[in-house]
């Protein structure tokens, strides 16, 4: 457990609680709490519920969850951050309060406990040894029986809880979830089965009661979930009413200052879901998907919008379309393509892998066709319900032979948003496949976001046309690479298309010098896209300063800006590179940047064990990167860690650290 190294520096949060000390002022700027439960106990609804309730108090809060690849009963847990003013989105260590659901969470999260961590827990459970609980996996048990037994601690919850009091300095605060839900069963009148239904609002109630989050906002956080459907709202009310009067009763608080210029209008959505949002905006009319994990939640949400009725009338309007395999749907959003529709696919690692080969045939055949590709834990099924960032290498270098592609990766929700639109518009502004790529901790994090500026969103279609010339030729490039298109059915138009190489026509040819010629024209639209793109969308740099670079793509956005922010509060002046576009990659832009900084100070961070964007890297500008802070745990980046691992390489003591927090 990395976590139980301290902090070697005075980070910005220790800074803020010394101060509170100092001053008696009792209110913090931010709140962290875990939440943990069997898989199915309600936890991501209660993450939904407070997400909402204080994102309506105008605070900002950013929310990840963790689970196992089972549908119901191993642990789970959401890491929440609250705070008054904006900031970056990353989980971060040493919560205020460990909430658990069952025994299990406390016993996976009691190393977690810092001084004066909070740790709710079931008082009827506190005799429960870890070893009878057949969910935690072997090598978890035997890791967490060690820090009990090494510290003189015995095997039971009671045993973990002493720990996280004697030695993490964590405060206990026990409640009889039984009675509490008894009492429940009898001012509804229900059967205390029933009852037991609304076991996860013990610990949403006890946080927002702690932190001083009203009943009316809370009402709100439940309305916001289940519209419309009153009698589960009031037994949820109801039971918040209970718990806020046991809470009243106690001296625990986490007090929570107001928010700071909170926004006017905001959106409280997963990273799925604000990538659906932007298809819709782009004008997505098609769809196609196989369920898989993390990518099935986005073509969830598009299908609560799909409208056959006004798409038949041609109105718009969306068809999401599922395949019986992803090989079926990145053919059928190819079709799509081909008939004019803007159309995608969402898949993860495993899907992806079988869409490969007719993604060459959209090469070839340059067709405009998005595949947003979630990232997960690999090779194989490996780690299905975790993320990682090992994906890198199949998105920019998959398929046999070679074919133009362009692929983009969001960094954050605001990103994925603009990603989302500005994939349809690349993919038909330059005739190719563009893979959009995430990652699952992106994608199953929860924020309060502005609603994005829709003023600037422009709908591109590139070299589209119903009523082309007679002589028409799909493949003509007598006027540059990319060639005017028309869609297949277009009135007294007829057009070919095979997976060979082919004439200006659509016809197999197999010439060489038209093979030159076509082949040539092709790879060019990646000249063509690099000119065009602008600089600013590509990469960005943040932070100015000179002490250090750090590198990296995709997820580790959050960590590397709050990480920035914590070591220049001890004078060290740092920068972070953020590549969004992958391929065709920004030579010069990424090379004028490197230029201006020593080799030993450029540190590449991913969540991969092989630094594939440094490699990247050195095959496109000859820049060698040599150190590196790596994770494949399959957990996010939290940003404490990062702090430490990158403090570690600039003394000098290492030249790649491991991360490993994380549960």
């Amino acid at each position: 457990y990395s976590f139980l190294t301290p902090l070697k520096y005075e980070s910005i949060e220790e800074k803020e609680n010394n101060r509170i000390r100092e001053s008696g002022d009792h209110l913090k700027k931010e709140i962290r709490f875990l939440l943990g439960g069997p898989q199915g106990s309600g936890l991501e609804t209660a993450a939904q519920v407070l997400t909402s309730s204080y994102a309506i108090k105008g605070y900002w809060v950013y929310s990840t969850r963790e689970y196992y690849s089972n549908i119901k009963g191993r642990h789970s847990y959401v890491n929440v951050r609250v705070s008054s003013e904006n900031l970056p989105m990353a989980p971060r260590q040493h919560p205020d309060l460990i909430a658990g659901i069952d025994a299990e969470t406390i016993f996976i999260h009691f190393p977690e406990a810092s001084n004066n961590t909070i740790i709710l827990y079931d008082n009827n459970q506190e005799n429960t040894r870890i070893d009878r609980i057949p969910s935690i996996e072997p090598k978890t048990l035997k890791r967490l029986k060690n820090i009990l037994e090494q510290n003189g601690y015995g095997q039971t919850l009671k045993d973990a809880l002493l720990y996280a009091e004697e030695v993490r300095g964590a405060r206990l605060l026990p409640l009889d979830y039984r009675a509490i839900l008894k009492k429940l069963s009898e001012e509804l009148g229900i059967s205390l089965h029933v009852a037991r239904r609304y076991q996860n609002t013990i610990l949403i109630a006890v946080i927002a009661s702690m932190t001083g989050l009203s009943l009316e906002a809370l009402e709100k956080g439940f309305v916001r979930r289940w519209p419309g459907r009153t009698k589960i709202i009031e037994g949820n009310k109801k039971l918040a009413e209970i718990v806020y009067s046991i809470i009243e009763e106690t001296d625990y608080r986490l007090g929570l200052s107001e928010p700071i210029n909170p926004p006017s209008e905001y959106m409280v959505v997963s990273g799925n879901d604000i990538v659906a949002i932007g298809k819709i905006v782009g004008g997505l009319r098609i769809q196609t998907y196989y369920p898989i994990t993390p990518a099935a939640d986005e073509s969830f949400t598009l299908e609560e919008y799909e409208d056959l009725e006004r798409y038949k009338e041609g109105l718009g309007g969306i068809v999401v379309f599922q395949t019986e395999d992803e090989i079926a749907a990145i053919s059928a959003a190819i079709g799509a393509a081909l008939t004019g529709a803007r159309s995608a696919t969402a898949t993860s690692g495993p899907g992806f892998d079988l869409m490969v080969e007719a993604l060459g045939w959209a090469g070839i055949n340059e067709v405009p066709v998005v595949v947003t590709y979630y990232q997960r834990g690999g090779p194989s099924t490996g780690l299905p319900t975790r993320g990682g960032q090992q994906d890198l290498y199949s998105a920019v270098f998959s398929g046999h032979g070679e074919y133009p592609r362009i692929v983009i990766a969001s960094g954050d929700h605001r990103e994925a948003f603009i990603d989302a639109v500005e994939a349809m518009n690349l993919a038909e502004r330059y005739q190719l496949p563009v893979i959009h790529l995430l990652d699952k901790f992106l994608a199953n994090s929860i924020v309060t976001l502005p609603v994005p500026e829709l003023e600037n969103i422009l709908i591109d279609r590139g070299l589209l046309t119903r009523n082309p010339p007679g002589d028409y030729k799909r493949f003509d490039k007598s006027n540059g690479p990319i060639s005017p298109r028309t869609p297949v059915g277009a009135e007294g138009i007829v057009t070919w298309h095979t997976g060979d190489e082919h004439n200006e026509e659509g016809h197999i040819c197999e010439d060489p010098m038209n093979r030159l010629a076509m082949h040539d024209a092709r790879m060019k639209k990646l000249e063509i896209a690099s000119r065009g793109i602008p600089s600013e969308y590509k990469i960005k740099q943040y932070g100015g300063g000179r002490d250090f670079l750090l590198i990296g793509w995709g997820s580790t956005k959050g960590a590397a800006l709050e990480t920035l922010k914590e070591l220049e509060s001890v004078g060290i002046h740092g920068s972070y590179l953020h590549i969004r576009m992958l391929e065709p990659f920004p030579v010069e832009e990424v090379t004028s940047i490197l230029r201006e900084y020593d080799p030993d100070t450029v540190i590449d961070i991913e969540a991969s064990r092989v630094p594939m964007l440094a490699n990247l890297v050195s095959l496109n500008t000859g820049f060698k990167i040599h150190k590196f802070i790596l994770k494949w745990t399959g957990r996010p980046i939290y940003v404490d860690e990062l702090v430490q691992a990158t403090q570690r390489i600039l003394d000098k003591k290492t030249d790649m650290e491991v991360l490993k927090h994380g549960a």
